[in-house]
């Protein structure tokens, strides 16, 4: 049995945080390696892809646009995400509940059904096998190896999430009528959200896919594989958001030494994101044919719904900033601001994805607006709001998240030269995104198309006008690689190099006169069955309608792109 095991059981009602034992920093450092592995393999295709489409530069030795398109995709959105976060999980579960060694040892499973299949995927892909992009639409048609390859790393993170209930259920089992900690109530809520909305993407994956790319079935349902991979890639943004979510209310307050605003307004928004994130699929497909227009209007109502949590989280947010900032002397009406510690890279790298966030969840509204979404629909604006949401607010959350959970792990020291390098990071990768992202919302509006190469489009006089917009993107992609360099080194130098010492795992306290936390938000069955109630509703009759009204099957498109 583990340490932190042995400490749980020792203490009467767990109020402190508790140890991290080596086998189990060197199980939680395994999903780092992959994760920072990942960022830099994905940020070169990046940079390629943004200097491609300045039309400046072609790609050496053969290699295909789309090739690198898929990869830097797949690589960033689905390999980095998944295994920082299933890492992270399991530290903060490991620091709040405990791990056990049978728990770290289907830890390990997980790792490595979840490496396993990023080497086939990844081989696919290198192989020129697979250029279908990351949401690998039928009929497009990669090699088997890819599909299966997926299928096992979305196993993979079942193993992971069967592990973190199963903590919870010790821990549970161990302090009765207590209520979870906040963390590991987050974590659970995140992992009941994510096995949830996978079952749609492991059904078309194994049913449809597989036998289709294998030649065991002619042709594909197109319109249905669509939907199934939806039902699935919106909650995957929430699956991604909700750990950043994590840090800003639990740990952030620590960092600037305030303490958390509300637990139960913490715990109420987390239950409100997994009501209203898995039943709107459809807002992605509001172009799509095939799909009633009704349900396509109650799934978007629903995605309005997820805005609430959103402005919870934001109150939350400055609340406690603004609470904080009072308590070290704070009187005017916004000196507050000025309290935050701007010089700590643990905070301000989150702060910058706050910040982020607005123009990022601003964008959400309108992509998710049917008379606004025909008017940005598969344009580059898509592609912009995407690199402000995903590869600014959650990147720069898991980068201030990094720069104490990796010294942690290894036990050394965040040293005021890493806290200097990381502001600059901090700053590269901002200025870089705004350049990119702004560039790319632009030409979207000018009607610039997403997923394509550098095209002069037989010189229409439209296209010559996104020309200065894909060289600024080439631009900033620029600086977000140079970011990325930087990053790589300052895990490097956290991961090896940093003199030795012990660096804080900050988790933060309620405040002392806090309203005491409903029991009622740990009814597991109600929120588990309200979530089940809303997907029936909104996907039972469109799915039904899709099935039994199909349009005639396609056969596969192989490597066209």
């Amino acid at each position: 049995m583990s340490l932190a095991m042995k400490q749980q059981q020792n203490e009467e009602i767990n109020l402190t945080p508790l140890s991290i034992a080596k086998p189990e920093a060197k199980l939680y450092l395994s999903f780092m390696y992959v994760a920072f592995i990942s960022l830099f393999i994905g940020g070169l295709m990046g940079l390629l892809q943004v200097l491609v489409r300045s039309g400046d530069f072609e790609l050496p030795l053969g290699i295909g646009y789309y090739q690198i398109l898929t990869l830097h995709g797949v690589i960033l959105a689905l390999v980095l995400t998944t295994f920082f976060i299933i890492g992270f999980q399991y530290s903060l579960l490991g620091k709040t509940v405990g791990m056990s060694d049978k728990q770290r040892k289907l830890g390990w499973l997980s790792f490595w059904t979840m490496t396993i299949g990023t080497a086939l995927t990844g081989t696919a892909i290198l192989l020129g096998e697979a250029n279908v992009l990351y949401t690998f639409y039928a009929p497009l048609k990669a090699h088997p190896i890819f599909y299966i390859g997926l299928a096992l790393v979305v196993v993979g993170t079942w193993i992971a999430a069967l592990v973190n209930w199963h903590q919870v259920y010790v821990w549970k089992k161990a302090h009765p009528n207590q209520k979870t900690p906040l963390l590991a109530f987050m974590v659970t809520i995140n992992m009941i959200m994510w096995v949830i909305c996978s079952l749609g993407v492991a059904v078309t994956v194994l049913v449809q896919f597989i036998p289709w790319s294998l030649g065991y079935t002619e042709t594909i349902n197109v319109l249905l594989s669509r939907t199934l991979f939806w039902y699935f890639g919106h909650p995957l943004v929430y699956f991604w958001l909700l750990p950043a979510y994590m840090a800003w209310y639990a740990i952030i307050p620590k960092i600037i030494g305030g303490k958390i605003f509300s637990d139960s307004l913490a715990r109420l928004s987390f239950i409100l994101f997994l009501f209203f994130s898995i039943p709107v699929g459809f807002h992605h497909q509001l172009t799509e044919p095939g799909i009633d227009p009704t349900w396509k209007f109650i799934q978007v109502v629903l995605t309005f719904m997820v805005i609430v949590p959103s402005l919870m989280t934001a109150f939350s947010m400055f609340a406690m900033f603004e609470t904080t900032g009072r308590k070290q002397g704070a009187t005017g009406l916004f000196d507050w601001f000025k309290k935050l510690p701007w010089k700590d890279v643990r905070f301000v790298a989150p702060f910058a994805g706050m910040v982020a966030f607005i123009p990022g969840g601003a964008g959400g509204i309108i992509n998710a607006s049917h008379q606004l979404n025909t008017l940005v629909h598969n344009t580059i604006w898509v592609t912009g709001h995407f690199h402000l949401t995903i590869a600014t607010t959650v990147l720069l959350t898991f980068f201030g998240i990094a720069y104490w959970l990796i010294p942690h792990l290894t036990g050394r020291k965040l040293t005021p030269k890493i806290h200097k390098l990381g502001i600059y990071q901090t700053i590269i990768w901002a200025v870089g995104m705004l350049i990119m992202s702004g560039a790319m919302h632009i030409q979207g509006l000018l009607g610039g198309p997403r997923r394509s190469s550098f095209s002069e489009y037989g010189g229409t006089e439209q296209a010559a006008e996104w020309v200065g917009y894909q060289t600024a993107q080439a631009v900033g992609g620029t600086l977000l690689f140079i970011g990325i360099v930087l990053m790589i080194y300052i895990f490097m130098e956290l991961l090896a190099f940093a003199p030795k010492g012990e660096e804080e795992f900050p988790i933060a306290e309620e405040e002392e006169d806090a309203q005491p936390t409903p029991s009622w938000m740990e009814n597991w069955k109600l929120w588990i069955g309200i979530t089940i109630a809303l997907i029936l509703f909104a996907y039972t009759i469109p799915m039904i309608d899709i099935i039994q009204n199909a349009p005639p099957g396609s056969p596969p498109f192989d490597n066209i792109l």
